[in-house]
């Protein structure tokens, strides 16, 4: 019998559920040498309380078994899929500064399921030049392109996520561009002044807003945190703006 409750039989995953799906999948992965987790065990590791795990892995159908708990390694293979999907999935950085530079420089895309597909900028003195990278089989160099070869590089690669690290005055027109040749799911690191066109999911991360939160909390240190699982996205640094 499983542990979390059956399914819904209509409508998709809740955006609170999905946003806590990455923090389940990191935590899973720490549990090296550990084949089954039991609900309190992975609820408290995640933060989370051991119904609202429940109900959260409950998605996926009959995951765990009761009294027992679930298996680790077609749980992380589960969420992954979920998630990413099978395959690794290639995205996009638009934008090749010093922010678009050091997202370049992560390392650890390949073990989330991402890999850098194509990098983009404008700019005479980096279009042409390599940048190394990092990938499942190790680091490789890839050549930065013109904003006006995406089209290309999109159909080239199949990239359907961008991050997003242009200067605020080009975000807006860079965006459009990014959505006409169907890369529809952006995150941004320009705050103000982005509209997501028709049919694009757009997330935004604002440090300013995030150190301006944490900066309350120095201040009145009294001040209760809400728990994890009530607040949605988990502690995420990134606000969802959505045009369908």
């Amino acid at each position: 019998m499983s542990e979390g409750a059956a399914p819904p039989a209509t409508g998709g995953i809740p955006e609170a559920t999905i946003a806590r799906l990455p923090r389940y999948l990191q935590v899973l992965r720490d549990l090296r040498g550990v084949s089954i987790v039991s609900s309190h065990q992975l609820a408290e590791a995640v933060g989370v309380n051991p119904a609202q795990l429940r109900k959260d892995l409950s998605y996926f159908g009959s995951v765990g078994t009761r009294g027992v708990g679930y298996d680790v390694g077609r749980l992380i293979t589960l969420i992954s899929d979920h998630l990413v999907g099978p395959a690794t999935r290639p995205f996009l950085i638009v934008g090749m500064g010093k922010l678009g530079t050091a997202m370049a420089g992560f390392t650890g895309y390949p073990e989330r399921g991402f890999r850098i597909a194509g990098l983009i900028d404008v700019a005479p003195d980096r279009v042409g030049t390599k940048m190394r990278v990092a990938t499942t089989i190790g680091p490789t160099s890839l050549v930065i392109h013109h904003l006006d070869d995406l089209p290309a590089v999109v159909a080239g690669t199949g990239a359907g996520i961008a991050l997003l690290c242009v200067p605020p005055r080009a975000a807006q027109d860079t965006l459009e561009r990014l959505a006409a040749v169907g890369v529809t799911n952006i995150l941004s690191f320009v705050s103000e002044g982005v509209h997501a066109p028709e049919g694009v999911r757009l997330r935004d991360v604002d440090l300013g807003r995030e150190l301006q939160i944490l900066a309350y909390y120095q201040q009145h240190p009294d001040t209760t945190t809400p728990p994890a699982d009530a607040a949605e996205g988990q502690g995420t640094s990134t606000q969802k703006k959505v045009s369908v």
